[in-house]
């Protein structure tokens, strides 16, 4: 069979299908479903993302230059508001033209059947393949208007550099939004489907130019622009530039989203392709944005190479507000929120919890000294502080907690046990298993910072835990509700512990605690703790205001690189640039006091009540009645010098500071008796 029997042949059949199909429409009365990509809104209904075989940056066509859609419709279909889909007088055209040359040199198809092709069809050349592009086409046509189908066309078009849509296209080459496109800039980027690869202007600018030409001409003759419009669109100046970073919004969050469909549903793939969904989600666009510019920005400081992840939610509801697991997307599609890593002190939030929860105070004193544990089936294990080794110096709680005391942190461990620690652990939100060592105190088993996140939301909500939430809700393309999910609350630790522990992390973002930085960045009340695992691979930041918890984590994929700095030098400013511009805008409170708490101000030597004896107070909060009610008589301990490096501990009775006889040592200084 000839060439030109083979395009006649072609023609009739698509003028038959035609035809019936419409017959099919009248009689049926309505239109048939047709495949309809699924919608991904954040919690305010903001569009994220369409989910389609692609991905792409949707926008309105409002949001795109006029210039660019004249331009679109002159050069790939320009008789598009005058067919109903199907150009046959275009296909002859076409057909002619490939006649005449004895090669394929002209398409046929609409901007409608590139739309069909591009949402629902394989890059396959065959006749069902055809067969199916024509029905979608129709179906297409019958149920959407011209002005709909340019823009899903305009969302979907690939304009190369990895760029799907004319939105990431105007980003990609000219940095700047589609609705504020130049005539010159559009008509070069409408040349661009044809062969995206070869006409791309970074690569291939002469080339570009060229096709700019050809399109500027045609919208010329078409009376779309002026011969002066098309003179100054030529002399424009246009400096285009390479941009191929991933442009799809919270694509680390947008995984899961696919991720928890593709599991749950045996067809969920398909329903988010074609079934028209609409996904609320409860991630929030403008604080997703502000994690992502505070992650890129702290981690620029430092190298390319470094990593590091950032997850908030909100401690009331569960919701997840901004998910950033990575850098780059497109270089790693790797969530580190979601990935198990040594927390370091980070972890001893739980500790304290369990140790206020168990009887014991913010003023309960704990030694730091030289201590060395025996284990069963391994090495004797000796903590010591970062830096100094051993303070040698008694510490009331709060302020072993603010400066992030390791040895006052085991030794407290020990008293109530790690398997308590691990209990409450899991009560506030850690999953993964911890290992019940009395180092579990110091953050040596492995946790995510999405666990992290949610185990700090107790503190932040009166002692109450929720479930962490990726969608509020799913419906149908008719409006159908088919998932709703609301929160999951459960109390798990009494709301006035909650509160002293709060007050307690309180001191670490204050001056003298180990992300003291913070007390300057950020302008409202907020707790938090500093992580830092042995070897400096690990670096963390975990913290809350009311309305917000936040967790950042900071380290290299390769856990053979040591980030070399401190969760307090690198996580804590990461985690304040965010909470200042998540919650800019938002109403300034504090953490509500409850019932039952009452403050007192304590000396931090012996955790007695402050006295003008006192040379060092802290305020504290307090289980009315656990309260000091005995004041403190001075300086009773000074350090000596020691005169080695053994011996007993380098602490004597100051005799300046006599103490009564009857005076009433704490139980948890038992020591005091036998060396006074």
């Amino acid at each position: 069979m000839n060439r030109v029997n083979q395009c006649f042949l072609i023609i009739g059949f698509i003028m038959l299908f035609y035809c019936v199909s419409g017959c099919a429409t009248v009689d049926q009365g309505q239109p048939p479903d047709i495949p309809m990509p699924s919608k991904i809104v954040d919690v305010n209904n903001k569009l994220i993302t369409t989910v389609a075989p692609v991905n792409t940056v949707p926008v309105q066509l409002d949001q795109i230059a006029l210039s660019m859609q004249q331009a679109i419709v002159a050069i790939e279909d320009e008789r598009f508001y005058q067919h109903r889909g199907i150009d046959f007088r275009g296909l002859a055209r076409a057909a002619y033209q490939n006649l005449r040359s004895g090669d394929i040199v002209q398409g046929g198809s609409t901007i409608t059947q590139q739309l069909a092709k591009n949402l629902y069809l394989g890059p396959e050349r065959t006749l069902g393949r055809k067969i199916k592009e024509l029905y979608y086409t129709i179906q297409l046509e019958r149920t959407y208007t011209k002005k709909e189908i340019l823009n899903m066309y305009l969302n979907r078009v690939y304009f190369g550099q990895g760029a799907y849509g004319v939105e990431a296209a105007a980003r990609t080459y000219f940095d700047k939004s589609a609705k504020d496109l130049t005539l010159g800039e559009s008509a070069m980027l409408a040349g661009l489907p044809r062969a995206p690869s070869y006409y791309a202007p970074t690569t291939n600018l002469k080339g570009a130019k060229e096709r700019q030409k050809i399109v500027l001409k045609r919208m010329l003759q078409l009376g779309m622009i002026s011969e002066e419009a098309m003179k100054e669109a030529l002399a424009e100046h246009i400096e285009p530039q390479a941009k191929t970073e991933a442009l799809q919004q919270a694509p680390y969050f947008v995984a899961e989203i696919i991720k928890y469909f593709k599991n749950k549903y045996p067809n969920g793939m398909e329903m988010l392709y074609s079934s028209g969904l609409t996904i609320q989600t409860t991630l929030d666009l403008a604080m997703q944005k502000s994690a992502e510019r505070a992650l890129e920005q702290g981690l620029g400081k430092v190298n390319q190479e470094i990593n590091g992840a950032l997850v908030a939610i909100d401690p009331k509801n569960g919701y997840i507000k901004a998910m950033v697991g990575g850098r780059s997307w497109q270089k790693s599609q790797y969530n580190r929120t979601l990935a198990k890593m040594q927390p370091g002190s980070a972890f001893k939030p739980f500790l304290y919890t369990a140790a206020i929860d168990s009887g014991y105070t913010a003023a309960s004193i704990v030694f730091c000294e030289p201590v060395t544990y025996r284990q069963a089936g391994a090495e004797p294990y000796t903590p010591k502080d970062h830096k100094v080794g051993y303070h040698y110096r008694p510490f009331i709680l709060k302020q072993a907690l603010a400066i992030s005391d390791n040895v006052v942190a085991v030794r407290l461990a020990d008293m109530i046990g790690p398997d308590v620690i691990i209990r409450y652990a899991k009560a506030m939100g850690i999953e993964s298993p911890l290992r019940p060592y009395l180092s579990l105190a110091l953050g040596t088993s492995e946790v995510t910072p999405l666990e992290m996140a949610v185990a700090f939301g107790p503190l932040a909500n009166q002692g109450i835990r929720c479930k962490p939430l990726y969608i509020v809700k799913v419906t149908d393309s008719s409006g159908r509700v088919l998932e709703e999910h609301r929160p999951q609350l459960a109390k798990v630790i009494d709301e006035k512990v909650a509160y002293i522990v709060t007050d307690m992390l309180k001191a670490a973002v204050q001056p003298g605690g180990t992300a003291a930085q913070l007390s300057w960045m950020v302008s409202r009340p907020v707790a938090g703790k500093t992580g830092t695992t042995e070897d400096y691979t690990n670096a963390w930041f975990v913290g809350y205001s009311p309305d917000l918890v936040a967790s950042v984590y900071v380290g290299y994929d390769d856990k053979k690189k040591k980030v070399g700095l401190t969760g307090g030098d690198i996580a804590a400013p990461i985690w304040g640039q965010f909470i200042e511009e998540a919650l800019k805008g938002t109403r300034v409170v504090d953490f509500e006091v409850p019932t039952g708490v009452v403050r007192e101000e304590v000396c931090t030597a012996d955790g007695l009540k402050a006295s003008a004896l006192s040379s060092g107070t802290m305020s504290a909060y307090f289980i009315q009645g656990t309260e000091p009610k005995i004041p403190c008589f001075g300086d009773v301990w000074w350090k000596k010098p020691a005169d080695s490096g053994e011996g007993p501990r380098d602490l004597i009775y100051n005799p300046t500071s006599p103490v009564p006889d009857e005076h009433p040592y704490r139980p948890q200084w038992p020591w005091l008796q036998e060396e006074r």
